[in-house]
């Protein structure tokens, strides 16, 4: 599974239908306003590189007051939860 983090740049008066559209998107698990450079955060999950490559350009980029979106994709998770459930893999079987 690929993650990605996507930065986008909306209209101001766009901003909560941007969201809500991008959050209905398959394949975007969250999407979160914010205050600073970017307007929208997205987190993406996708089973490969070309999802990727179609997600970005073909769906949220031609979302209605969507200006410019910036990607990154992510090497490795640390947050607490992924680490917790590695940990616990085969336990509900022992």
């Amino acid at each position: 599974m690929i993650t990605a983090i996507v930065l986008i740049q909306a209209a101001a008066d766009t901003i909560p239908d941007a969201a809500q559209a991008i959050a209905d998107i398959e394949g975007v698990t969250e999407v979160y306003s914010c205050a600073g450079d970017v307007d929208l955060i997205a987190l993406v999950k996708v089973a490969r590189h070309e999802d990727l490559a179609d997600l970005v350009p073909g769906h949220i980029s031609k979302v209605p007051g969507v200006l410019n979106t910036d990607t990154h994709i992510s090497f490795r998770s640390y947050a607490k939860r992924d680490t917790e459930a590695a940990f616990a893999i085969g336990l509900d079987d022992a």
